[in-house]
């Protein structure tokens, strides 16, 4: 952290990172415990894939509504809010003793790192200001990516030496510090007059994103001519639909669709859905594949992310530095592009399996193209909206590409084709391709370097 910072300045910083930090960090860390997870309670791959998306349809879902929910209540009241609910759900899910407890909690806990994210950000824009305000938010970007990267080797250590319910828990001791720096900040509260809360459209996104998710996950079991699949699917579709009109006649609504009338707001956004639904496919297939395929231990499956991580610790700041100076059109375009080949060479995997030549090259690609990839197009996101507005146009493409991965791992089976096999792997790879290529032509159609505000 910068040494101009003054002392509440990096207490603030601490508590937003540490804070979302959880948050995104049990996005991921759950991938390699899925295997032990179907092993201990049962469950196929539908059940793998609800442990992961019943956590992501509330996140996605009530991020949003935690933005006004923030406005309402006070930012650091919701914060410890959301704390406090994410630890209890995490207890919870540590001792669950069916499969179906384990989702119910793992929604619930959903919710509670929903409040997290938008609070975050907001003691961060409500704190900092200028070029500060923008170096804070590259801080908490790099963080909570690596926070989504470093998630699988966490899960992987901890449920080859001890458990997949500790896996769970890990979170409880950031989570205490946090409360304890909120505490020690004795922050005023604010509330803004006037603010309300959209439960409406609240109930029509998560009606809506689960909806679409539950048909995605289970029409392989039961096929899209069944009315438990088609019905939930059309009720989701129409519920989202709700959701977008109540959007644009709601007078406080949680997604202003205004923003969107930036160019680079909404082609960034666009390279979003591509680039994190192929981030959480990739992730999903990889982590699994590794332990039930290739019969590596969960942590051999979690190290196997590991150069990524690396790479993006060593080289996120210079690749910002270097879009601030050229724009980010180039990295968002190239970048995508070499994940794409980062995921084809995934193709050479075998029966015969080596990590060493069949893996290890196409993970250091991808990684690369990653590095190339997250802070130009977080700079892109934000640098079309006005700084006052940075909370919200962040909260915005952070839901976007919350939903990216919950619909791309709701699809898994579909994408598979029902089993993830070395050819259901090979598939997913071709898949998480063609996203990155729809994200490369979505940054270079779409962005442009050195625009207004106001275009």
């Amino acid at each position: 952290m910068s040494d101009s910072m003054t002392k509440e300045q990096r207490v603030v910083l601490t508590v937003a990172v540490l804070a979302s930090f959880v948050s995104f960090l049990d996005g991921t860390v759950v991938n390699v415990a899925l295997p032990a997870i179907a092993r201990d309670l049962g469950g196929g791959l539908s059940t793998q894939q609800w442990v992961v998306d019943a956590y992501l349809v509330t996140l996605g879902a009530f991020i949003l509504v935690a933005g006004s929910l923030s406005d309402v209540l006070g930012r650091v009241l919701v914060l410890r809010i959301g704390l406090i609910g994410f630890a209890v759900t995490s207890v919870a899910i540590a001792a669950a003793p069916t499969a179906e407890f384990l989702i119910i909690a793992r929604a619930m806990q959903g919710v509670a790192g929903a409040l997290l994210v938008p609070s975050s950000l907001a003691l961060i824009t409500s704190t900092f200001r200028g070029p500060a305000q923008a170096r804070a938010i590259g801080i908490w970007t790099g963080a909570t990516t690596i926070a989504m990267l470093a998630g699988p080797l966490v899960g992987g250590v901890f449920v080859d030496t001890l458990s997949w319910r500790l896996v769970f828990l890990v979170n409880v001791l950031p989570i205490g510090v946090t409360l304890w720096l909120l505490a020690r900040l004795g922050h005023a509260d604010h509330r803004r007059p006037g603010a309300r809360v959209d439960i409406l459209g609240a109930v029509l996104c998560a009606t809506g994103l689960g909806g679409i998710v539950f048909a995605l996950i289970e029409q392989p079991n039961l096929g899209w001519s069944s009315p438990v699949i088609w019905m939930p699917g059309a009720i989701g579709i129409l519920s989202f639909a709700g959701f977008l009109v109540r959007q644009r006649l709601a007078r406080q609504p949680m997604m202003p669709l205004g923003l969107f009338r930036s160019r680079n707001f909404w082609a960034g956004n666009l390279a979003t859905v591509f680039v994190y639904a192929a981030l959480s496919l990739n992730g999903f297939v990889v982590s699994v594949y590794l332990q039930q395929g290739a019969g590596l231990s969960a942590t051999l499956a979690g190290l196997a992310s590991l150069p990524s991580t690396i790479l993006m610790i060593v080289l996120s700041s210079r690749m910002g530095a270097l879009a601030g100076k050229y724009g980010p059109r180039l990295f968002m375009t190239l970048g995508p592009l070499v994940m794409a080949v980062g995921a084809l060479l995934l193709l050479s995997v075998r029966s015969d399996f080596d990590y060493w030549t069949q893996v290890l090259p196409g993970i250091v690609v991808w990684g690369l193209g990653l590095t190339a990839t997250v802070s130009p197009l977080t700079a892109a996101v934000l640098g079309a909206i006005e700084s006052e507005r940075s909370g919200i146009a962040s909260a915005v493409n952070n839901a976007v590409s919350r939903v990216a991965g919950l619909l791309a791992i709701a699809a898994v089976s579909a994408v598979v084709g029902g089993s993830l096999d070395l050819d259901g792997f090979h598939r997913a790879a071709i898949f998480a391709a063609a996203l990155m290529l729809m994200g490369a032509a979505a940054s270079f159609l779409g962005i442009r370097n050195h625009l207004s505000r106001r275009d």
